[in-house]
């Protein structure tokens, strides 16, 4: 369930060449810091209370209601890491992506707390980024960054997910399309399916390496 709002800002930035922010520092600081200043991984279930303060904060005052409770969190990230990607700086999350697997041609409400195994299909649950970094792009660039691995994750060939309608918008810029209205509901909340085709003109037009 994607109820949070992020920035719309485009998805194709420079996300492989992300700067710290400027900050005068000693030698002896720079000395003893061993933390990368931003890194992109796989979430594990040691991440999982991080990832749900996050989620909490972000959801609860739009929607009531979190896409994922703090036990779905620590299934999906025990089941299925390699389907998620966090953003750290400096040690710290600052935004994270959760999916889970997926094999029929649209998503059915089992859908929300299933995953697949060997899917064809990935289920993006949610999209979230911590309150102190909001309205700075981060969304968009993570986005990106996750489109990416999962296109060189073999088997997989498109990515689900379902959004409020004010979402539309941000989707379609990072490269998704409409399937039209979803059949899933959520305490009388409706939402528009979107999918997005790994491999397709977007990788392409700027391939990873990988």
């Amino acid at each position: 369930i994607m109820a949070q709002q992020v920035s719309s800002s485009s998805p194709f930035l420079k996300p492989f060449f992300l700067k710290p922010p400027v900050r005068a520092v000693s030698p002896l600081q720079q000395r003893r810091h061993t933390l990368p200043a931003s890194e992109f991984r796989n979430l594990t279930p040691q991440d999982a209370i991080s990832v749900f303060e996050i989620e909490r904060e972000a959801f609860i005052s739009v929607s009531g209601e979190c896409p994922l409770t703090l036990q779905e969190v620590l299934s999906f990230l025990s089941q299925c890491p390699e389907l998620s990607l966090g953003w750290f700086e400096e040690g710290q999350l600052v935004a994270f992506i959760i999916g889970s697997g997926w094999d029929k041609e649209s998503l059915l409400q089992e859908a929300m707390t299933q995953h697949v195994p060997n899917p064809p299909t990935v289920h993006i649950h949610v999209l979230s980024v911590h309150r102190h970094c909001r309205q700075q792009g981060k969304g968009s660039i993570l986005l990106w960054r996750y489109l990416q691995y999962l296109s060189c994750i073999p088997g997989l060939r498109r990515a689900l997910l379902i959004c409020e309608d004010f979402l539309v918008p941000f989707y379609l810029k990072a490269g998704f399309k409409e399937k039209g209205p979803s059949v899933i509901s959520v305490s009388n909340m409706h939402f528009q399916e979107m999918e997005y085709t790994l491999g397709g003109q977007a990788y392409t037009r700027r391939n990873s390496g990988c």
